[in-house]
């Protein structure tokens, strides 16, 4: 069955957004039209009354560029990730639009030739492409040809001009539980992160976030994630407050560790061990209340006991889910994490190219400041280039990962 949803842009252009399903039986993920509210990206299942004609010079082919690493280090994750978005131009039903995908090895030799490939075959947007370094090459390519680029990465200073980030950006999750911590009564934080850059723009937006919803940073400590046991860490961290233990010992009452949330941007095993030696240590919720990053958005340590009561912010799980059976379904292997990422930019591609008249890729286009819903759920880029995310804030349990907080469903009163 077929389902439909009209819409009006927030600018004076009209335009139409088909959204249609690949199965009668399943909802899928989709990107909506720039909205004064976004609507849900899922429509009613009512009998549409057919499709208004398109705007006019809406009707000839589109090309828009997909530019990944398809050989050399990240071709797996690049090849998955073209896959997805080939999966969204489906999803949308756009028969305007056609990808034009190019190999960029990873390698900023390899984005420079593909960028001017697609250019000279007359590709109107660049999605893509994954590393700071590709996108670094490619932005005076493309800027050139005045042609826009939505970009994977997540290097905050190749935003603007002609660039568009569509990566996860660290500081927006921080702030998000920061917030959602403050309203439920947390005021002091501490940090435990790695010495690495991430761990360090973590920590300094943690600073940042507190500060500014009024909270304190009470202590911050590395730790060095190649030394294999982040015990001495947690040790420093909590001083004279941590005891020794007893294997298979019942937990100590909790210490006066100083603060009521601890910011942990970590992932995997290393974040296994370091939470399993805080329990140990008495350090857990309700008392302390954990703080994580996009690395806790895994299905590894999804309900690790030593994590039961954390929060962390992420893009709405339902969506998501959805957009992962589909994948599944249709390529018989499970999507790596940023294939979301991909799907979102051509499903946005593939609305503007319906919407936007002959030229349909503006910044105008692109910023428009009502957002749009995707997998990833409610979001939109700023003038600077960056992209804000609606996020939710999910609570880890044994039985499961809760939302504790939904997600925004609009830009209203939008504050991270």
């Amino acid at each position: 069955m077929l389902r439909w949803r009209f819409s009006r842009f927030a600018s004076p252009i009209a335009a139409f957004v088909l959204l249609l399903a690949l199965t009668a039986c399943m909802r899928g993920p989709m990107v909506a039209a720039p909205l004064g509210s976004p609507q849900s990206p899922f429509p009613g299942r009512g009998q549409p009354p057919g499709p208004p004609p398109p705007p006019p010079g809406a009707t000839g082919p589109v090309k828009v560029a997909v530019l990944l690493p398809l050989s050399g280090a990240n071709a797996d994750l690049g090849k998955a990730m073209l896959e997805a978005a080939q999966l969204a131009l489906f999803t949308t039903g756009n028969d305007r639009l056609t990808l034009v995908p190019r190999d960029t090895s990873g390698t900023p030799d390899g984005a420079v030739n593909a960028a001017r490939a697609v250019i000279a075959e007359g590709a109107q947007l660049i999605l893509g492409p994954l590393l700071a370094a590709e996108v670094d090459a490619v932005k005076p390519v493309a800027g050139e040809a005045k042609i826009n680029v939505i970009a994977f990465s997540t290097a905050t200073q190749l935003a603007g001009d002609n660039v568009f980030l569509m990566g996860f950006l660290p500081r927006q999750e921080v702030v998000r539980e920061v917030s959602f911590a403050r309203e439920s009564g947390v005021s002091r934080f501490a940090a435990l992160a790695p010495n690495t850059e991430y761990g360090r723009v973590m920590t300094d937006a943690l600073r940042e976030a507190a500060a500014q919803a009024g909270g304190t940073i009470v202590k911050t400590e590395t730790f060095d994630p190649r030394a294999g046991d982040a015990g001495p860490a947690v040790q420093r961290l909590l001083g004279s407050a941590a005891p020794a233990g007893v294997p298979g010992a019942a937990p100590p009452a909790p210490p006066a560790a100083g603060f009521d949330a601890l910011l942990l941007p970590e992932g995997g095993e290393t974040l296994k061990q370091i939470a399993r030696r805080l329990k140990q240590a008495g350090i857990g919720a309700p008392q302390v209340r954990l703080l994580g990053s996009g690395l806790w958005d895994d299905p590894s340590i999804a309900g690790e006991p030593a994590l039961s009561g954390g929060w962390f912010a992420a893009s709405p799980p339902e969506l998501r889910r959805e957009f992962e059976t589909r994948f599944q379904a249709t390529y018989n292997h499970p999507p790596p994490r940023l294939a979301s990422l991909a799907f979102d930019a051509a499903a946005l591609a593939s609305v503007l190219a319906k919407a936007g008249g002959s030229a349909p890729f503006t910044h105008d286009a692109i910023l428009n400041p009502s957002g749009f819903t995707g997998v990833d759920g409610l979001f939109r880029f700023t003038p600077q280039g960056l992209v804000q995310r609606g996020l939710a804030v999910i609570e880890v349990q044994p039985q499961g990962n809760t939302v504790v907080s939904p997600a925004p469903h609009d830009f209203a009163g939008f504050a991270f």
